[in-house]
């Protein structure tokens, strides 16, 4: 008697749980208005989508502070805030992390632009870049840049910790002369 076949519908269920399978189809789309946000940062100022009207932003999210693909995710964008700041371009992280550990990730490693939290994974959730397996939950590594009117302009849903930050910078380029500005 051949044993059933319940390993495939165990695996699926689990990917399922995870957030592996399926599609990004209720996730935001280019050209659609960014979902909205009212967040903290990391000195305790709310910062919302609203504020950056009329800017380029680099909207990431991350999944932990200080840990070690975040740390070089942030290090790079800190290296290449010059060059984002050159462009017209601002730059927010967003994790499930509290404010407090922002402050502390922000100073430890000369962070100098603003990191958001999202204690409840409210915003990240909207953006689906939102992750959780039991009692961890976290944010998914995704990057949205959005233009002067408010639409996403770019997602990423596979993001190198390592590279990420020069390719967001060369495709604003991209982008820019694209939309004329």
């Amino acid at each position: 008697m051949t044993p059933p076949r319940t390993l495939p519908s165990c695996l699926l269920a689990l990917f399922t749980l995870m957030g592996c399978a399926g599609t990004h189809a209720d996730s935001p789309q280019v050209g659609q208005p960014a979902p909205p946000f009212a967040l903290k940062d990391q000195n305790g100022t709310i910062h919302r989508l609203a504020d950056y009207a009329g800017k380029w932003l680099v909207v990431y999210f991350y999944p932990k502070d200080d840990t070690p693909g975040c740390t070089k995710e942030a290090c790079h964008f800190r290296d290449d805030i010059t060059q984002l700041h050159a462009l017209g371009v601002q730059v927010v992280g967003i994790s499930l992390d509290s404010a407090e550990s922002h402050e502390r990730f922000a100073k430890k490693f000369s962070l100098p632009f603003t990191l958001l939290a999202d204690d409840g994974g409210t915003i990240a959730k909207r953006y689906a870049a939102y992750w959780s397996l039991f009692f961890i939950k976290v944010a998914r590594r995704h990057t949205f840049i959005i233009d002067p009117a408010g639409r996403i302009a770019k997602i990423y849903r596979k993001v190198d910790p390592d590279t990420h930050s020069a390719e967001v910078i060369a495709d604003i380029k991209t982008l820019q002369q694209q939309y004329g500005s």
